[in-house]
């Protein structure tokens, strides 16, 4: 088939690549010029590496990734520095973390030259029919993915979109320009309406992420100084992870999601992945793992079919992509409310809770969401040998 995707972010660039290997035609189309994105990094679990290793890419994949943190303490702490829980290395022994350019780099790698057409705003026909307007020109094609992020256009332009939602709090993202030692030591620190995120990268940089509590559009004259300012009576080593990144390299977004899931992933020959899909929030680390399911699913349930059953594939795909993220998506919404808490008697009863849930039981709960339901969900694609792992 002759495919066109629309969005060179995570998930459409494993799409452009998985089903460009099944033999399909595709041609990737990206608004920016140079399509990197910003420079923060990304975790990647279980979920995401058996959808990659599907698709030829798990190897690739771990060659620039990190996983260090399976081998350190991991959990949730207080701002002293005391631990409130921590989970069993077994809940995150598959988790890697990745910065985001080295992926994105890796990904764009592994597509054909001339596939990538950047400086190029892709809009897709509203009624569905797969022809794409690229710079006042149309080109026509069988099959359109759109994969153009949490403010798809293309979205609102297929009468698919439901709005966003404000989270209720911004975020600032680094990665610092040398090493730090985190003292093997790893996960989130939760404070009142405050959260502070520690990730290993490889050569043992240090993706790190803060988050305050604030109406959206707040605005900092210094980013730099506001963070450092929010986190100084945090314990060590917040303070050297900020300071060990550059000050231009400092990053803050407020967080949205989507107002609600999707009524549907599809409208005729058009359909949505990724962000463009169900945008969720950060709090369980699944916004690109569930990009990249959505790349797998899509790739195997078109693998071997035809123009005629285009239809059907594409209605099994977003039936099976709906169940799957809108429960993530939601859970992921009520994760990000109680690490956000602000009122203090609210903090005092989740910090108790937190220290009298046993790390086994937390451990269990974060990995029944990394694990992905592939067989159950794509059987009988699973009866073939080359599919079987």
């Amino acid at each position: 088939m002759r495919i066109a995707v629309i969005g060179a972010g995570i998930g459409g660039l494993v799409a452009a690549a998985g089903l460009q290997s099944d033999g399909h035609e595709v041609t990737v189309f990206e608004q920016r010029q140079k399509p990197s994105p910003d420079g923060a990094g990304l975790t990647l679990f279980s979920n995401a590496f058996e959808a990659l290793d599907l698709l030829g890419l798990g190897d690739v994949v771990r060659s620039i990734s990190s996983g260090a943190i399976a081998s350190m303490r991991s959990g949730q702490r207080h701002p002293s520095g005391s631990w409130l829980i921590t989970v069993p290395q077994s809940a995150v022994a598959s988790m890697r973390s990745v910065h985001r350019v080295e992926l994105h780099r890796a990904l764009t790698g592994q597509l054909q030259a001339g596939t990538l057409r950047t400086g190029s705003v892709a809009l897709v026909a509203s009624d569905g029919s797969p022809h794409v307007t690229v710079n006042a020109r149309t080109e026509h094609f069988d099959l359109v993915v759109v994969a153009d992020g949490i403010r798809s256009r293309n979205r609102v332009s297929l009468g698919l979109d439901a709005g966003l939602h404000y989270a209720g709090y911004t975020a600032w993202r680094g990665v610092t320009s040398r090493p730090v030692d985190i003292h093997g030591e790893a996960g989130e620190t939760w404070g009142r309406g405050q959260l502070f995120g520690i990730v290993p990268l490889p050569d043992d940089h240090v993706y790190w992420f803060g988050t305050l509590t604030t109406a959206a559009g707040t605005v900092f004259r210094d980013e730099y100084k506001a963070v450092q300012r929010q986190f100084d009576q945090w314990h060590d080593p917040i303070q050297e992870c900020i300071t060990a990144t550059q000050p231009d390299a400092v990053m803050r977004h407020d967080i949205y999601d989507l107002a609600k899931p999707l009524p549907s992933f599809v409208r005729g020959r058009a359909v949505l992945l990724g962000d463009a899909a169900h945008a969720m929030t950060p709090n369980l680390g699944q916004g690109a793992g569930q990009g990249i399911e959505d790349a797998a699913t899509l790739a195997l349930l078109l693998r071997n079919a035809g123009i005629n059953e285009l239809d059907s594939v594409l209605a099994r795909y977003s039936d099976l992509r709906r169940k799957r993220t809108s429960t993530i998506q939601q859970r992921s919404r009520m994760a990000g409310r109680v690490a956000q808490a602000a009122n203090p008697l609210a903090v005092g009863l989740r910090n108790a809770a937190l220290r009298l849930t046993p790390g086994k039981v937390m451990g269990a709960l974060s990995q029944r969401i990394h694990a992905w339901p592939k067989r159950r969900e794509l059987d009988p694609l699973f009866r073939t040998p080359e599919l079987r792992r």
